[in-house]
């Protein structure tokens, strides 16, 4: 390869020139399959003539060589590679710096994901959409093939630190799939310095062992500081900085004035009970609840939530921007919201005290919370006080203070709900979810586990019936034939393969798992009461929700696995929520009798909002890492306890139990043996001492180092005068 690189020019022309190149001499060698050319009979049979298409040629042969689709002979010649003609196109998964896979498009199950060397990747990075050739040899039980061609860049911005020299510079991205450094000249800085956290598009993407080149477009600050950092963030995932210039003046245009024939389209409800509960620090509340006794002795319960599409009206740049966000995303120190202010704070919250117009689900229960009457539609309310979760908790623990018995009687309803719910077979899945505590400048303080209790529970409960209930009623309006077009929010049956290595997992702690279709359900909850409070609980749970399929947006009616539900969707939080604004429009068009919506444009928004829901959750993990990492940069001279929660070839993870960060104990850094990673089993067993570190073990550890580019933080077992770590002993 060494005396191609002389060969190569690097101009943009002849980049392109290559290219157009290609394909005619892929059908030159085409028309003779198995027979090799020289250089000089390929340049002739094309016609080519002069110096300077030659170099272009030559250089198209050398790329389709390294690429996989030629092959050099040992005369020196090329010929067409038959064993590597078979082409798929698909997306690049980056494992790691090594290798990448390339699942092929169009999920076809037959065809497994395609394992693909660094060598061969061709300058492809992390979901690019490639077209790929197979080769005639497997890598374990995938195929090998090599990328050919980039159809599609994923990204072209790419976030990360700047390390200067005197001549040159270079961006470390933070994307942790990114295993490239970007190369900057010197005048492509956009006045960034050493050390500061930047964004970079690239100009030039890597190719035969070169790098890629870039320039800065933005300077976020040095890296390490909290704005900078949650600022990189936002930029790594491509979240929005701030609406678009005329949004937010368009949001303030909209009148506040509620007309009176407006209010006599609607049922109205401001004479009856209402009241929002919602996190202390909430500032939109778009729930909220009402409640009467009826003369017959039977409670009506309103579900009343903010009438979004009222204000946001189909085609107008507020729908377009709401639509692209698809979700406002909870990063730890701020929101990024769906919605501007003006809306999501003013027009559409439910504040106490204000007249609010609402979409509304109202139920007739009976003492058993058994649903005898329904109606959906548009409302008028008038909420009478805001609790805060901790004002709602007092008053169903003592039974006293404003309000009481309402929350006490809807409480008790929402008992019966959640009975019923986990009777039925709903997963009581609960994750420790954590908070933290920051200061003026963002630092972290402390962290704490947020606390779900009864008044959590009573809101999941009726949010959870009318979501289902809503679902149910347009299901029902259509025909097996003719089923109307809606917005349901799916959740599939667990993978049987995940299922029973979870299974035998779980037998190892002394857990028996009944993993037949009829019984998961059950047997999942009676092992998630019976780990409560031990040290496999957490390790377990996780364990068990990788086993689950990922809840999506879809027209297709298959139900909620982990509710238990035959038809769900998303009705109850359009401020911050697209689908929720689709269901409500939706919802109204069919209680008008207007006849199916376009299943084709409904499902590309559900892809869309689908993968929107992704981003912002990837993001938010982001962000609870990166100050995870910082508070534990804090501690690195302090002992904790913690539990093996994950093991690979190249570590062991561990969750520390008082803050709930997760770190690695590299395997590099296991020195008193050569452990050998058993993968069936989630443990590594030392070779000589046949010491054995698995999953679920009580370990103690302290923090060697942390990296907050790469959110990372590294362990080391914490041991005594060199003696192991307490993985160790338990199972000798």
């Amino acid at each position: 390869m060494g005396n191609r690189k002389n060969k190569q020019t690097n101009t943009n022309g002849s980049d392109r020139g290559a290219k157009q190149v290609q394909p005619l001499i892929l059908d030159f060698l085409g028309e003779h399959p198995g027979r090799g050319y020289q250089i000089k009979q390929i340049l002739t049979a094309l016609g080519v003539r002069d110096k300077n298409s030659k170099k272009v040629v030559t250089d198209a042969i050398f790329r389709l060589e390294d690429v996989g689709a030629v092959k050099k002979l040992r005369n020196g010649s090329f010929a067409l590679d038959k064993g590597e003609r078979e082409t798929i196109t698909g997306t690049v998964d980056f494992v790691n710096a090594r290798f990448a896979y390339v699942t092929p498009d169009g999920g076809d199950t037959d065809t497994a994901d395609i394992w693909v060397s660094i060598d061969d990747t061709n300058g492809a990075m992390d979901d690019d959409k490639v077209k790929v050739v197979l080769k005639n040899k497997k890598h374990g039980k995938h195929a090998e093939g090599k990328i050919v061609e980039v159809l599609e860049r994923n990204r072209d911005e790419f976030v990360g630190r700047l390390e200067m020299s005197s001549r040159y510079a270079f961006v470390i991205s933070d994307f942790r799939k990114m295993f490239y450094d970007i190369f900057i000249s010197l005048k492509d800085l956009n006045g960034a310095k050493h050390n500061d956290k930047v964004i970079v598009k690239i100009t030039q993407w890597p190719e035969r062992n070169k790098k890629p080149e870039g320039k800065i477009t933005r300077v976020l600050g040095q890296a390490g500081e909290h704005n900078a950092e949650i600022h990189s963030i936002i930029a790594e995932f491509g979240l929005p900085l701030e609406f678009p210039e005329g949004i937010e003046a368009a949001a303030e245009t909209i009148s506040d004035k509620i007309t009176k024939a407006e209010i006599a389209k609607r049922r109205d409800f401001r004479d009856v009970t209402t009241v929002t509960i919602d996190p202390f620090d909430a500032k939109d509340f778009d729930d909220a609840l009402s409640v009467q006794i009826l003369p017959n002795g039977n409670t009506e319960v309103g579900i009343h939530i903010a009438d979004v599409t009222h204000y946001v009206t189909p085609n107008s740049e507020l729908e377009k921007e709401a639509l692209n966000r698809a979700t406002s995303v909870y990063l730890v120190d701020r929101t990024i919201p769906m919605l501007p202010e003006r809306l999501s704070n003013g027009l559409c919250s439910l504040r106490p005290n204000e007249d609010k117009l609402t979409f509304s689900a109202v139920f007739e229960l009976d003492e058993n919370a058994n649903v005898k009457n329904e109606w959906f539609g548009r409302t008028i309310i008038h909420s009478d006080r805001r609790f805060t979760y901790e004002e709602a908790q007092e008053r169903i623990e003592s039974g006293e203070g404003d309000f009481a018995e309402d929350i006490l009687h809807l409480n008790k309803l929402a008992l019966h709900l959640k009975d019923r719910r986990f009777k039925n077979g709903a997963v009581n899945f609960e994750t420790v979810e954590v908070k933290f505590v920051l200061d003026e400048n963002g630092k972290p303080l402390g962290i704490t586990p947020k606390e779900r209790k009864d008044a959590h529970k009573l809101i999941e409960e009726f949010m959870l019936m009318a979501n289902k209930r809503v679902a149910e009623f347009v299901f029902k309006k259509g025909t097996r034939d003719k089923p109307k077009t809606f917005v349901y929010r799916t959740h599939d049956d667990p993978d049987p393969e995940k299922l029973n290595t979870f299974s035998n997992f779980a037998v190892r702690f002394g857990h028996k798992m009944d993993i037949e279709r009829k019984g998961i359900s059950k047997s999942l909850n009676t092992l998630i009461s019976e780990i409560e409070g031990k040290p496999e609980q957490n390790v377990l749970q996780q364990l068990a929700i990788r086993t689950m399929a990922k809840a999506k947006y879809t027209t297709a009616e298959n139900g909620h696995f982990g509710l238990a539900f035959d038809h769900y969707t998303h009705f109850t939080s359009p401020i911050r929520r697209y689908p929720d604004m689709m269901v409500h429009r939706l919802l109204q068009h069919y209680l008008d009798g207007d006849k199916s919506a376009d299943k084709e444009e409904t499902e590309e928004i559900c892809i869309h909002t689908s993968e929107r829901e992704k981003r912002a959750a990837d993001a938010e993990r982001a962000s609870i890492k990166f100050k995870q990492v910082e508070f534990m940069a804090m501690a690195e001279d302090k002992v904790f306890a913690g539990i093996v929660s994950g093991v690979t070839e190249w570590g062991i993870f561990v969750e520390i139990t008082e803050t709930k960060c997760e770190g690695m104990v590299r395997m590099s850094d296991l020195t008193d043996d050569f452990y050998e990673f058993d993968e069936q089993n989630y443990r590594v067993i030392g070779k000589r001492n046949k010491r054995i570190i698995t999953l679920g073990d009580n370990v103690d550890v302290r923090v060697k180092a942390t990296d907050i580019d790469r959110r990372t933080i590294d362990l080391t077992f914490a041991e005594d005068d060199r003696k192991s770590p307490r993985a160790g002993s338990a199972h000798k």
